[in-house]
């Protein structure tokens, strides 16, 4: 009998025989952000929840720059074996074409695990803006052009992909301010030294809700809980106008599915998890249904958004190198 389980056992293919023990040892999961901001929050709650089921602790770790390349860079050149995974948002998409000389394909370089969230961003402004209505702010827009300003977080943010997709909408050109982050544009705004911004809902809830800034329209297709009286921007009139900030994590390309399949039915099992649950309501943010976290929709978001963004970022000829 011994001799019989060893020749199986032999027989295996080798991913499958490595995934039988898989993980024997903590795995690393690459945020390619700065500690304490939306993506490394998401990404440490949903490794605890994660490691749970897997038996093993997931480390996050900060693999910070360059809009978020160096950490995909890094993941993507880790070895294929499940003990380095990437978290990153809808960035991914995009650096694909704001980033002419990336060393990887963003489409194949990757296995998909699955998408983990996909959240809401904010159209706002300073609190006397002139215009009351999303409507009223792109009249305004339209006619003031370039003596308007919008402030980003920088390129490859999503505020600035926000701004990119709006004035694409509108048909104009504000004047663009960068910022080296989220709490220098809201501090301005608030002291109405700029013009609008578009933020996640994380950030902008509270500002919103004391009248400190003012709303216009979330990004994505449903409204708010927690803002149940803003308007999606389809519904406030500008049509098929929508952009969430999707996470979705990642091993590298060649990693043996059977391993992937036991990482995306952890990713799940986190999601499903209540303490999860309720600790993303208090972000602003959901997980997503079972059936997106999945490779197959992953995947397929990924492709999408690559070549979602590739002609609006032409068009507006801003690129990062």
């Amino acid at each position: 009998m011994r001799l019989i389980a060893l020749v199986s056992a032999l027989l295996l293919p080798l991913g499958q025989a490595v995934a039988q023990d898989y993980p024997t040892r903590p795995i690393t999961m690459l945020v390619p952000f700065a500690a304490g901001g939306p993506t490394d929050t998401i990404a440490r709650l949903t490794a605890a929840g994660m490691g749970k089921s897997l038996g093993q602790q997931i480390v996050v770790e900060n693999a910070t720059g360059a809009g978020g390349t160096i950490g995909s860079t890094r993941a993507s050149r880790a070895q294929p074996d499940g003990y380095t995974l990437l978290i990153h948002h809808v960035g991914i998409s995009t650096a694909a074409t704001l980033y002419r000389n990336l060393s990887y394909d963003t489409k194949t370089a990757f296995a998909p695990i699955g998408l983990v969230t996909n959240a809401p961003m904010t159209i706002i402004a300073r609190s006397d803006f002139p215009a009351d209505t999303l409507k009223e702010l792109v009249a305004y827009a339209q006619q003031q052009g370039d003596k308007l300003t919008y402030a980003n977080a920088g390129l490859g943010a999503a505020s600035h992909l926000c701004g990119m997709l709006f004035m694409t909408a509108i048909q104009k050109q504000l004047t663009t301010v960068p910022y080296k982050g989220n709490g220098p544009i809201m501090n301005d705004l608030l002291g109405k030294q700029i013009d609008l911004t578009c933020d996640q809902a994380t950030n902008t809830t509270g500002p919103i809700t004391a009248k400190q800034v003012k709303a216009y329209a979330i990004t994505t297709k449903e409204r708010l809980k927690s803002l149940p009286d803003l308007p999606t921007a389809d519904e406030a009139g500008l049509k098929g106008f929508e952009l969430g900030v999707w996470h979705g994590i990642y091993a590298p390309k060649g990693t043996p599915p059977a391993v992937v399949q036991k990482l995306t039915a952890a990713l799940q099992a986190a999601l499903r998890d209540p303490v999860l649950i309720a600790r993303f309501n208090d972000i602003n943010t959901e997980p997503v249904p079972q059936d997106k976290a999945t490779p197959e929709a992953l995947g397929a978001m990924l492709v999408s958004e690559v070549d979602r963004w590739a002609p609006i970022i032409k068009a507006a000829g801003q690129y990062a190198d």
